[in-house]
């Protein structure tokens, strides 16, 4: 059966203005002693220590074992990738409905352990005709500034005929241009063409494929778009979603995930102390523009997942199950932080200046507000081959991406291994029919509290496997009927770091494999089943959702192909 899963490393032309592999940051280079570290690289450093990730205690020949120390050493690797947290959703006074500074974002990230930061403000006419261009300056100034934070200009696109979603490029001299140009001709906002409707849906493949075009050209060395927040409105359609992902031509895919789980999660939590709304304010109802085939549970969010993502056999499964790369990512939609102090600047016209004035001091807290810092609860874990921009955009690509919210657990490596090979997220392990095949996952708890000040607790570690059988007739299904819980791991009474080894057996027909990992505070049989998913993510309340109190990972998958 042909398998239409590939993908690979880009590299392309720079253009000259950010090299390709910059210096290891100081918290993750050992040569560079503690007493040395600033108090932002020393929290940073300490992270890495109790994720296993830097000093004496590595274990031997895991993927994480060999990243730091080895690049460290000058680069030197031994199947090893550098695990990057990053945050590809993050507005600022650039947004019509934003508050803060580039700098203050980027400050924050960096504080809350975050390796990589996109800055999306709202695409919008006045984004378009002004914002674009006046926040790269400030974009420069916070790199320049936080050398230890990779920072990405982007933007939030209003996808026509459908949601919002990041797109970004490569830094560069023809970063502004490309996304000016990009926002001016294929904005849903700004030309006016969000309606479901062919013509829509057409140009929003068509902005796609002019991003792809840019990079063939040269203009930009990569670009990519991750669908955000994809079930809050039921707008974006399963052939949509479809129609994106295999937009921009052979070896160039730009759309290649969306949000697993959605930012503004501190919005569950219940009044008088927050909002009282959903999680994600995922409190929405279908509407004309809504995909009719969606339940009325799909508006809501499961133990703060998308249900796309947290329906075992759903829309996610469905596209996992045709063999191509589709992947999830989590981060903050930071617009107004929950608990904050700071107020708009007075003064000033956004329509007129394309931001607003910089924040003031309001003096209270305010808990009306339900977003949180960049890494403050979501963190999206890349697997780059070192610290550059090309890298973390290669990692995302490739799928190397697996998410948790609450600092859950620390990290999670994950192979599958045969036939004298192996391959982790995002991977595919190819193999003769009939081959032993084994799943390895090491994870490595929480080794320290979380910015809510506990420390989390693993209870149990989910395997998820599905059938690939090939494209789908139907480019609206949204069901996988063979992905189901295969194996749950109850770890709850662990100390240290867990492994877990599941053996699949001698396979002979193509599959996935993916993870995911809860806390065991909440959980509900899912929604096809207790056969497929016996104790998975619960619909979350509105208006009483707080999302420390229900923490998850989730991976990207693994294939595994026999021919």
């Amino acid at each position: 059966m042909g398998h239409g899963h590939a993908h690979g490393h880009h590299h392309h032309g720079h253009d000259h203005e950010h090299e390709a592999a910059q210096a290891l940051p100081a918290a993750f280079d050992t040569s560079v002693p503690d007493e040395a570290l600033t108090p932002e690289q020393a929290s940073r450093r300490s992270l890495l220590r109790r994720a296993g990730l830097l000093g004496a205690g590595l274990a031997a020949g895991g993927v994480l074992a060999q990243a730091a120390p080895a690049a460290a050493s000058g680069g030197r690797r031994q199947n090893g990738f550098l695990w990057l947290a990053g945050d590809h959703h993050i507005h600022t006074q650039y947004s019509s409905d934003g508050k803060y500074r580039v700098v203050d974002q980027v400050r924050q990230g960096a504080r809350h352990g975050m390796d990589w930061l996109v800055i999306t403000d709202h695409g919008s006419a006045t984004h378009a005709r002004i914002g674009v261009e006046k926040v790269n300056p400030d974009i420069r100034a916070a790199r320049a500034a936080h050398r230890d934070t990779l920072v990405f200009q982007g933007l939030e696109w209003n996808i026509p005929a459908a949601e919002h979603g990041t797109v970004f490029v490569h830094p560069g001299r023809n970063e502004v241009a490309v996304l000016k140009q990009f926002e001016t001709d294929y904005d849903g906002s700004v030309k006016n063409a969000s309606d479901s409707t062919p013509a829509n849906e057409a140009l929003a493949v068509a902005g796609l494929s002019f991003l792809a075009d840019q990079v063939r050209r040269r203009k930009v060395e990569d670009a990519l778009m991750l669908a955000n927040h994809p079930a809050r409105r039921g707008v974006d359609s399963p052939h949509e979603i479809r129609a994106w992902r295999d937009a921009g031509g052979p070896g160039r895919q730009i759309a290649v995930g969306f949000e697993g789980a959605p930012g503004h999660q501190a919005a569950g939590l219940p009044a008088p102390l927050g909002m009282g709304r959903a999680r994600g304010i995922y409190d929405n109802s279908p509407s004309a523009n809504s995909f009719p085939g969606y339940p009325p549970e799909s508006y809501r969010t499961w133990g703060g997942f998308d249900w796309m993502t947290a329906t075992v056999g759903g829309l996610w499964d469905s596209l996992l199950a045709e063999g191509k790369p589709w992947w999830i990512t989590a981060n903050s939609d930071s617009h107004q932080v929950y608990a904050d102090t700071a107020v708009r600047g007075p003064g000033g016209d956004f329509n007129t200046d394309g931001r607003y004035p910089d924040p003031v001091y309001g003096g209270k807290i305010d808990v009306t507000q339900g977003d949180y810092w960049p890494g403050q609860y979501s963190r999206t874990h890349v697997g780059a081959d070192g610290f550059s921009y090309a890298a973390v955009m290669d990692g995302i690509r490739a799928g190397r991406v697996w998410v948790d919210h609450g600092q859950l657990v620390d990290a999670v490596d994950v192979r599958v291994t045969g036939g004298g090979r192996w391959a982790t997220l995002g991977g595919a392990l190819h193999v003769k029919k009939g081959t032993k095949v084994t799943l390895t996952v090491d994870v490595t708890p929480a080794g320290g509290p979380n910015w809510a000040g506990f420390v989390p607790e693993l209870a149990r570690v989910d395997v998820i496997q599905g059938d690939v059988t090939g494209p789908v007739a139907d480019r609206d299904t949204f069901t996988a009927p063979t992905a189901k819980v295969v194996k749950a791991y109850d770890v709850s009474k662990a100390t240290g770091a867990v492994r877990l080894t599941f053996d699949l057996g001698r396979v002979d027909t193509p599959r996935y494999l993916r993870l995911r990992g809860t806390d065991g505070n909440r959980s509900a049989v899912g929604a096809l089943g207790a056969a497929v998913d016996p104790a998975g993510p619960a619909l979350d309340v509105v208006g009483d959702a707080d999302p420390w109190r229900d923490l998850w990972f989730y991976t990207n998958p693994v294939w595994v192909l026999p021919s």
